[in-house]
């Protein structure tokens, strides 16, 4: 992935650069993200420029690259084939892909390991203000966008909807990215979309400044039956000011985004990496506001998965491992 030449201008000026090495020094290292109107994207290249500038490695250097993909469901299959070397996975998608279940029956990855946790990310139904969606049970018959059948968006929607006693049937299902239900929310096609990411997340950032829209709840009884059954979604506050005409703070709920990566990584390459991110927090603060929410002390928060062994070095070092 190329960065903006603005995300490039705050990277070069909030770390500072290492010497130059040869092609023969340097080891490649691929981190999958998300879609661009998501959190993933902004963040994973930033650690990228991050890795890639400060990672202490013995004789080599690392160069990191942020690469654009389908989320977490995608990104847990690269991982479980060894075809990428870490990505961004949401919590309960990374627990369902190394047990094999739920999207994952039948299929479990248990080569799949965690580097550390990274921060929440925040459930919004968002709804064109027009289409008088004021509550979850508002959806039926209207049209809504859950991402690509399988995914994360995907499951969420469905245990969501078994929750309130709705089936798929109960809405007209979309299954467009975040960035393609935005527009089409623009144009009238699409009442709502269920988007799963840090706030604010820029797709719906772009869409309240120029269209009305609301975000709606998801709280009460039936919200409180999904999370006996899912137990990684949290109850969360969406707060006032989030997004153009969002006044009042909104209950939802959220998951923690985990780092996450394959066995086969090498040790010293996990651990250096790791230690780049939580020691350069700050640095990723300065490219979203949901950087400023990933430390060293919610590191281990919502890891189900075993740790990478270069990872759980970092953390036995920083005390968080006795």
């Amino acid at each position: 992935m190329k960065l903006t030449k603005s995300l490039c201008a705050l990277a070069l000026s909030a770390v500072a650069l290492a010497g130059p090495t040869t092609a023969q020094d340097r080891v490649f290292v691929g981190i999958a993200t998300g879609g661009t109107g998501g959190t993933y994207y902004p963040l994973g290249g930033m650690l990228a420029q991050l890795i890639s500038n400060t990672a202490e490695l013995e004789g080599r250097r690392i160069s990191a690259t942020a690469e654009t993909g389908n989320a977490s469901v995608a990104n847990a299959g690269l991982l479980a084939k060894s075809e990428i070397e870490t990505a961004f996975v949401a919590a309960d998608i990374l627990d369902a892909a190394y047990k094999g279940t739920n999207q994952f029956e039948g299929n479990g990855a248990d080569n799949l390991r965690a580097l550390g946790s990274l921060y929440p990310e925040t459930v919004q139904l968002v709804a064109r203000k027009e289409a008088n969606i004021a509550s979850f049970a508002d959806l039926a018959g209207k049209s809504v966008s859950s991402g690509s059948p399988g995914s994360g968006q995907w499951q969420l929607l469905g245990d969501l909807l078994a929750a309130h006693d709705m089936t798929r049937e109960s809405v007209s299902e979309d299954f467009s990215s975040f960035a393609q239900s935005a527009d089409k929310i623009k144009d009238g096609n699409l009442d709502a979309s269920l988007i799963t990411a840090g706030t604010p997340t820029s797709s719906i950032t772009e869409l309240a400044n120029g269209h009305d829209i609301t975000v709606v709840p998801l709280t009460g009884p039936s919200i409180a039956k999904l999370q006996e059954v899912q137990p990684y979604y949290a109850s969360a506050i969406l707060p006032a000011g989030s997004y153009r005409g969002i006044d009042a703070d909104v209950e939802t709920l959220a998951v923690r985004a985990i780092w996450a990566t394959h066995a086969d990584l090498d040790e010293d390459i996990a651990y250096a990496m790791v230690k780049a991110l939580y020691e350069n927090t700050e640095t990723l603060a300065q490219v979203h506001v949901m950087g400023g929410q990933i430390s060293l002390e919610t590191a281990l928060e919502s890891i189900s998965i075993p740790l990478h062994p270069g990872a759980e070095r970092y953390y036995r070092e920083q005390g968080l491992i006795k």
